[in-house]
């Protein structure tokens, strides 16, 4: 009877992950499964079986989440206009909260006795796995390697990996730490890792083109929301996960959506990447068009407040978290309206307006317009003005006096 305990590790086939395995079964007494989240991350998961046998899984897991990834994670945050630091469109921040969810769920069926995962102790993905296992199992432990093993960097782990003869997908040549997923994919490390150094983005770019190579020629696309949610692109409606691949394409055809960023790490450190949401980049333009037409003033300001908490909530791994489901709550109110069309025109990196409609515009031209009107009686602004500046009035009225004391 084997009476060892059970670990799942949270596995994706990369350099960590790799070597994981193996490290697990040279320092415990356990057997060890592996889950892979498929999030869209466009490559082949089904050789990842044989490779994790051959490393010494007892089996693994492989699971589809896409549709659940983009309906509960990355429309909640875009219907949020939830960006971090201005920049960063959370590609990597809100896949860690549903893949942690999903390993809580085959831990528990398994009867595992812990959770691994391969997030080093620098990095914000250790927070963001963790919370959501603390959230949903909170009695389950955790192992983190990076955190008590001897290996010291990605060099060592390479080692590691060349002395015990396990397959691993980097070199010390290549040596760039990438997260891929349907929204985005991600570059850290090797010279990136200076923010004096230019990106070498014709070697670095896997999903866009740089502007200088994109068609010389601009693109439309025309995209529909129902409820701040996009339901159609150009006309055909798709499913959100096909949406956003046919997204993709379009916008990493045209250079859309590369950000380079020195943002701060939730440990405290500042750390500089470079990011390709070419889908994502266009769905936020579009949807913050939209919310122009269809929101009113307070609200719009206000829910710009609630964009900047809900993204730091999310970079923080605070999904599973009272106020960030009451955030979505006060956002999803906000969304009711938010329907219509948004035409856009793609150009070398660029984003352009071509014309935004909707049924539930609060835009009125006969109001708004310079021409001519019988809606709007100008003289009532004097009244207004005289209102409106009447602190600054009684103001420079007590200095007058004041100074002729």
């Amino acid at each position: 009877m084997n009476n060892k305990e059970k670990f799942l590790l949270a596995y994706s086939g990369g350099l960590d992950t790799s070597i994981i395995i193996t490290w697990l079964k040279e320092n415990y007494d356990c057997d060890v499964i592996c889950m892979a989240a498929d999030v869209g991350q466009g490559e082949e998961l089904a050789p990842l079986h044989e490779k994790a046998k051959k490393s010494g899984a007892l089996k693994l897991y492989i699971e589809d989440l896409k549709d659940e990834f983009v309906n509960d994670f990355v429309f909640p945050t875009l219907k949020a206009s939830a960006v971090y630091e201005n920049k960063y469109l959370l590609g990597t921040s809100f896949a860690r909260p549903i893949i942690a969810k999903r390993l809580v769920e085959i831990a528990i069926a398994e009867n595992c006795t812990a959770i691994v995962h391969g997030c080093t102790g620098k990095g914000n993905d250790q927070v963001r796995f963790e919370l959501t296992i603390k959230a949903l199992a909170p009695h389950m432990k955790i192992i983190a390697p990076w955190r008590i093993w001897n290996i010291k960097s990605r060099e060592d782990a390479i080692d590691y990996a060349n002395e015990r003869d396990i397959p691993i997908p980097v070199t010390k040549k290549d040596n760039y730490s990438r997260d891929r997923n349907l929204w985005h994919l991600s570059h850290e490390g090797s010279d990136l890792e200076s923010p004096g150094n230019e990106p070498d983005y014709q070697k670095l770019l896997k999903l866009c083109s740089t502007p200088e190579n994109a068609p010389d020629q601009p693109e439309y696309v025309e995209l529909y929301f129902e409820k701040g949610i996009p339901v159609k692109l150009n006309g055909e409606a798709l499913d959100g996960v096909s949406l956003i691949e046919k997204l993709n394409v379009i916008g990493g055809k045209n250079g859309i959506g590369i950000i380079d960023i020195c943002e701060n790490r939730l440990v405290g450190m500042k750390s500089r990447g470079v990011y390709e949401t070419p889908g994502g980049t266009i769905l936020y333009y579009a949807h913050n068009e939209l919310e122009y037409l269809c929101l009113d003033k307070e609200t719009y300001h206000y829910k710009e407040l609630v964009s900047k908490k809900f993204a730091e909530m999310v970079y923080n791994g605070q999904w599973y978290t009272p106020l960030r489901e009451a955030l979505s709550a006060f956002v999803d109110s906000t969304q009711q309206n938010v329907t219509g069309y948004v035409k856009m025109k793609l150009y070398k990196g660029n984003i352009s307006s071509a014309g935004t409609t909707s049924d539930y515009s609060l835009h009125d031209l006969e109001l708004s317009s310079f021409g001519e009107d019988d809606v709007y009686n100008q003289k009532d602004s004097e009244g207004f003005i005289n209102l409106f500046g009447l602190p600054l009035k009684v103001k420079a009225l007590m200095e007058m006096k004041n100074k002729e004391k």
